[in-house]
């Protein structure tokens, strides 16, 4: 979090531009308009934005006072309510007991478009777990570009797990899938990350196959399923972002989301957007490309960087 403050830093955040127009004097509704038109372009979302804006009102009203420290108690205390600190934010990483009592693996599927990073945030998930002591097997099912394999497979290698890859481009990637919860079983691993191809959100017939492949995999658990589908966005693509993930989401049950780039942007308002248009929490957060810039999402340290504390 004390990263995410520095990169939040570099292009201002929205919650020190609300807590400057709060503390400036009294305040009118030039001031409010520019308070939402602050959240708006943060990417927060309509809904919770009207949400922020009248609760705000109401106890800024109350509170009588531009002290700066009571204001940012507010602030802070809104923020925190709308990024929701009671999600259960814990990934599924050891092993499970499939019907049939059978150990198995958890299964994380990761899913998102071209670009967002998903096989670089493979890769990093994969450092987080080992470095939580966890077993990992990877298995490169984006067989359609043909240099993912091999990025995945250098991944691999760096973090010290195998990764499972078919022997040609074009491969089924279901097959792969299989094969790689075939491995993690035979080599009793707490984890299986699973690499899909970016799938282009119009394309139907690849979300189908997105189906396909969470399906064939499950066949390999011995009655149990998919512990996690994680989808990968680019914070950077606020609305277009937000798109991707609704037609992720009706592809596939997703259970989490992880929001890549987030050092790049202060549009932080797309973690409290996404989360209540999906019901499903910010699981992790990429602050760069370093091996180490993917860490688990904590709501307090979210907006205590989004305010500049």
């Amino acid at each position: 979090m004390l990263r995410l403050r520095e990169r939040l830093a570099r292009s201002g955040s929205i919650g020190r531009g609300i807590l400057t127009l709060l503390t400036r004097g009294a305040v009118d509704e030039d001031t409010w308009d520019e308070i939402e038109e602050t959240l708006l372009l943060a990417d927060l979302g309509p809904d919770a934005t009207d949400e922020l804006m009248e609760a705000l009102r109401r106890r800024i009203q109350v509170l009588g006072t531009d002290d700066a420290a009571a204001v940012r108690e507010v602030l802070r205390e809104e923020l925190v309510t709308l990024v929701n600190p009671d999600l259960d934010r814990r990934l599924a990483a050891t092993v499970r007991t499939a019907p049939d009592g059978t150990e198995v693996p958890s299964v994380i599927l990761m899913v998102g478009v071209n670009g967002t990073g998903k096989t670089t945030t493979v890769g990093k998930l994969a450092r987080v777990l080992v470095a939580a002591e966890r077993t990992v097997v990877l298995g490169a099912a984006d067989t359609f570009r043909a240099a993912a394999a091999d990025q995945l497979a250098t991944w691999g290698s760096r973090v010290g797990v195998d990764t499972v890859r078919a022997d040609r481009d074009g491969a089924d990637p279901a097959a792969v899938a299989f094969d790689a919860v075939k491995e993690g079983v035979a080599q009793g691993v707490d984890v299986v990350i699973i690499d899909t191809a970016g799938r282009l959100q119009n394309k139907k017939g690849l979300m189908d196959q997105l189906g396909k492949v969470r399906r064939v995999a499950e066949k390999g658990l011995h009655g149990d399923t998919v512990a996690e589908v994680l989808l990968v966005i680019d914070a950077t693509t606020g609305q277009n972002g937000m798109q991707q993930a609704r037609v992720f989401s009706e592809a596939v049950n997703i259970t989490g989301i992880v929001l890549t780039k987030l050092d790049g942007t202060a549009k932080g308002g797309i973690v409290v957007n996404v989360q209540r248009e999906l019901g499903v929490p910010v699981k992790m957060v990429g602050l760069g490309e370093g091996m180490d810039d993917l860490t688990p999402f904590d709501a307090y340290g979210f907006v205590d960087a989004l305010l500049g504390d």
